[in-house]
C-alpha cells in the first residue's frame, strides 16, 4: 500500500506540473541585453515580460456511486459522495501564428 500511495504521489505530481506549464504564456516585449565589457561594467537590462495566466475554478459536485455495503454480504447500495471539481480555462492564444 505503501508504494501505492508513493506512484499516486508522483503521478499527481506530474499532473500538476503538467498543468502548471500549460497554463502560463509568456510574451517577451522587450529584448534583453547583456552588460558591455569593460574596465568598468555597465548592469544589463533585464527583458519585460507580459505573463497571460489561465484560471482555475476547484469546487465541489454531488454524484452517486456504488459503494459495498459494510455487512460481510458483498450486497451493494447507492450513496451520495463529494467529488472535486475543476474548470480550467487557459490564456488565450493571441500570438500564435
Amino acid at each position: 500500500m505503501r508504494t501505492g500511495s508513493i506512484v499516486a504521489l508522483v503521478a499527481a505530481a506530474a499532473v500538476v506540473i503538467g498543468v502548471g506549464a500549460y497554463m502560463i504564456d509568456f510574451d517577451v516585449t522587450k529584448e534583453g541585453s547583456l552588460p558591455d565589457v569593460d574596465v568598468s561594467v555597465d548592469g544589463g537590462e533585464l527583458p519585460e515580460v507580459d505573463a497571460e495566466v489561465g484560471s482555475v475554478e476547484v469546487g465541489t459536485k454531488t454524484e452517486e456511486v456504488t459503494v459495498p455495503d459494510v455487512d460481510v454480504e458483498v450486497d451493494t447500495k447507492e450513496a451520495e459522495v463529494t467529488l472535486p471539481d475543476i474548470d480550467v480555462t487557459p490564456p488565450d492564444e493571441k500570438n500564435d501564428g
